[in-house]
């Protein structure tokens, strides 16, 4: 069991001890989409939902979920963040979220570009949710990260 880092010998689930790493700056980017009929999507794209700026409101629950990542993953360092940027593209059938989220610490910021992804998404279906309750959400997904011992890394393709 000595290949997984959050495993001691015994088995038991542990926090890396990160404390021996150096400091370098790390970025991760994450994405993730939610589908919808198109009347949501106008509605969110115009700014007419009911609830009211959807992309404003999901933005700044994206950024407030990185900054909380590890409250909600157990193994999860806190991490002092230096940026956390959503960008939200709106088209005729759904919303496109993209976290960027960047450190200067001793472990990367997967988790939390991957959680702001998540929870940017589930901001709008719960603000869009009376116009379509069947919005789909997927496709959450690093694309990049970079820094850290392991070296970059990008999705093919």
């Amino acid at each position: 069991m000595s290949d997984l880092t959050h495993l001691d010998a015994a088995g038991a689930a542990h926090m890396v001890d990160v404390g021996g790493k150096a400091a370098t700056r790390r970025e991760a980017v994450a994405t993730g989409r939610i589908e919808m009929a198109a009347e949501a999507a106008r509605a969110i794209r115009d700014g007419t939902a009911l609830k009211g700026d959807v992309l404003a409101v999901a933005r700044v629950a994206g950024i407030m979920a990185a900054k909380r990542t590890s409250e909600l993953i157990p193994l999860c360092h806190p991490l002092p963040l230096t940026r956390v940027a959503i960008d939200l593209v709106v088209d005729e059938s759904g919303v496109t979220a993209t976290a960027t989220v960047a450190t200067e610490g001793k472990t990367g910021v997967e988790m939390e570009a991957l959680t702001a992804v998540t929870v940017t998404l589930l901001t709008i279906y719960d603000m869009a949710k009376a116009i379509d309750k069947g919005m789909t959400i997927g496709g959450v997904q690093l694309l990049t990260k970079t820094g850290g011992k392991s070296g970059d890394w990008a999705r093919a393709g």
